[in-house]
């Protein structure tokens, strides 16, 4: 899994190698995922088999993995798991500030933080 990062109308901020916006969910806590079932049918978890690989922008230091109940490894940023919008098209941050399952969905600057609401 490679992440990027790329202009967005809230700055630069993290998306996958194929230009899919990442976010963050802030309901979760500890870099556990609490984003299961319909929320992660909505909100897809950030999968890889491997080491996630830094490109553009992307601190590697800040890269790192969690476990799913399902064994699945997710790509995590600064420690917290990683989305995608599943009706998002490519190259897009529409959904940055959206308030879902609980909590907010808020796309990721490169150092890690929130992007500017």
């Amino acid at each position: 899994m490679v992440i990027t990062v790329a202009a967005s109308r809230y700055g630069p901020v993290l998306f996958d190698g194929s230009g899919q916006a990442i976010y963050t969910f802030d309901a979760e806590h500890g870099g556990t995922p609490a984003c299961y079932g319909d929320c992660a049918i909505a909100w897809p978890p950030v999968l890889t088999t491997g080491r996630p690989v830094a490109r553009a922008g992307v601190d590697p230091r800040l890269l790192g993995l969690t476990a799913r109940r399902d064994g699945a490894s997710q790509v995590t940023y600064r420690g917290r798991p990683l989305y995608y919008y599943a009706r998002e098209g490519k190259h897009l941050v529409l959904c940055h500030n959206v308030r879902e399952f609980g909590g907010l969905w808020l796309a990721i600057t490169q150092d890690g933080a929130d992007a500017p609401h």
